[in-house]
């Protein structure tokens, strides 16, 4: 299957799908935290890009990466989209909430595509059950990795914006050890 042939067979489909670069991949349901993490991510992504050529999106719009069609959580673009487009083929910073059945794709899968992205300048990987994230940072042709957790602050120059780790798990209750642990 091309993407093409995918972007005409999805439009026929009740469900959302991703393509793999070799066939649809059925997107599951997700947690409340998850969810809310998600929300967290596009609301602060949307209040500090205000007045920026850049904007927030997803999760319902695609990006292609790598010759595949995927739906991150949230991503930021930084150039003109039609309005009636389905895909974003520029994203610049690309974010992911682990779950369970989701994590080895999004840890080693789409690692491997958003870093053959070269538009992708940060990658950011969000655990659903402690403030912790892995951040990508593109580095020349590489992405290489940052750890960051709750006291951290998450630094995005590439769109020139910063946002405190704590604020993407606000309305979660986590353990107290995951909430405070800095380190």
């Amino acid at each position: 299957m091309t993407v093409a042939e995918f972007l005409d067979w999805e439009e026929k489909q009740e469900l959302r799908w991703e393509f793999d670069g070799f066939e649809p991949v059925a997107m599951t349901g997700g947690t409340m935290a998850h969810a809310t993490i998600g929300d967290n991510i596009r609301f602060a992504l949307r209040s500090r890009l205000s007045g920026s050529p850049c904007r927030a999106r997803g999760p319902a719009l695609k990006i292609e990466v790598a010759g595949r069609l995927r739906y991150p959580d949230a991503f930021v673009v930084c150039t003109p989209v039609s309005p009636q487009s389905s895909v974003v083929t520029d994203p610049v910073v690309v974010f992911e909430v682990l779950s369970e059945s989701t994590s080895r794709i999004d840890r080693i899968t789409k690692l491997r595509e958003y870093s053959a992205t070269p538009s992708i300048q940060r990658y950011v990987i969000l655990e659903q059950d402690a403030i912790a994230a892995m951040v990508f940072v593109r580095k020349g042709s590489d992405l290489v990795a940052e750890a960051l957790t709750a006291a951290d602050v998450l630094h995005m120059p590439e769109i020139g914006i910063e946002i405190p780790m704590a604020e993407f798990y606000e309305g979660i209750e986590l353990p107290a050890d995951d909430a405070t642990r800095s380190s």
